[in-house]
């Protein structure tokens, strides 16, 4: 039914919020921008508080999901979840997703771009692993697919297994061996990746060629 509007107040915890009282009774609260548009005694019509409310819910919903995102960049299926934990109703969840990606807040194939980017400075992982993790974000397999094929894994690995080589070079040649490969099969890098890496490394450290791992070993 229609209100008349008989108070407009501040929010005493933020100050960005208005409250709007119709009536004589509560009932709703306004972003400060939307609030300066109505004034004492206005009426407003159903489908006017209808539409008043339909807005704020949106507003309100795009500021928790902009606070989600100013930690660290998210997918957009973790903003959907993240607002869904929050009770927001699907259709506003859809259009704050769109304004997200209006904005350019939301990108995944630039969020799937830094996740990887990420791994490979602070935790280096083998396409296996990562391709796993960024479908768990709810990355599109041909997201996923172009991403992982920008990288090098030869030398991620490489790079993720060099400092353990050097920390157990000092182990037993076969310890060593298998602890390496264990190392790097445990974060996604596919066999092949681990024998020439291993290799590499072996060389390196100039251990004799009969002390390679051969191709039975590798099944281990």
């Amino acid at each position: 039914m229609p209100g008349q509007i008989t108070a407009l107040e501040v929010q005493a915890r933020n100050k960005e919020r208005v409250n709007v009282y119709l009536d004589g009774e509560y009932a709703f609260a306004l972003p400060l921008v939307e609030a300066a548009r109505l004034r004492r005694g206005q009426v407003l019509t159903e489908a006017e508080i209808a539409e008043l409310k339909a807005r704020d819910a949106v507003a309100t919903a795009l500021d928790r999901a902009v606070r989600f995102l100013s930690y660290r960049p998210r997918s957009i299926s973790e903003v959907r979840r993240n607002l869904q934990e929050k009770g927001v109703e699907p259709p506003v969840i859809d259009q704050v997703i769109a304004e997200l990606e209006r904005l350019g807040y939301v990108d995944d194939l630039a969020f799937a771009r830094y996740w990887v980017q990420n791994r490979d400075e602070f935790r280096p992982r083998g396409p296996l692993a990562l391709r796993q993790e960024l479908k768990q974000k709810g990355i599109s397999g041909a997201i996923i697919t172009q991403v992982l094929s920008e990288v090098d894994f030869a030398e991620a690995a490489y790079r993720a297994a060099r400092a353990q080589a050097t920390r157990w070079a000092t182990l037993s040649r076969q310890v060593f061996r298998h602890r390496l490969y264990a190392y790097l099969a445990r974060r996604g890098f596919p066999t092949e990746t681990c024998r020439e890496v291993l290799d590499r490394l072996l060389a390196e450290l100039e251990l004799p060629a009969d002390d390679r791992i051969d191709d039975d070993e590798w099944q281990e």
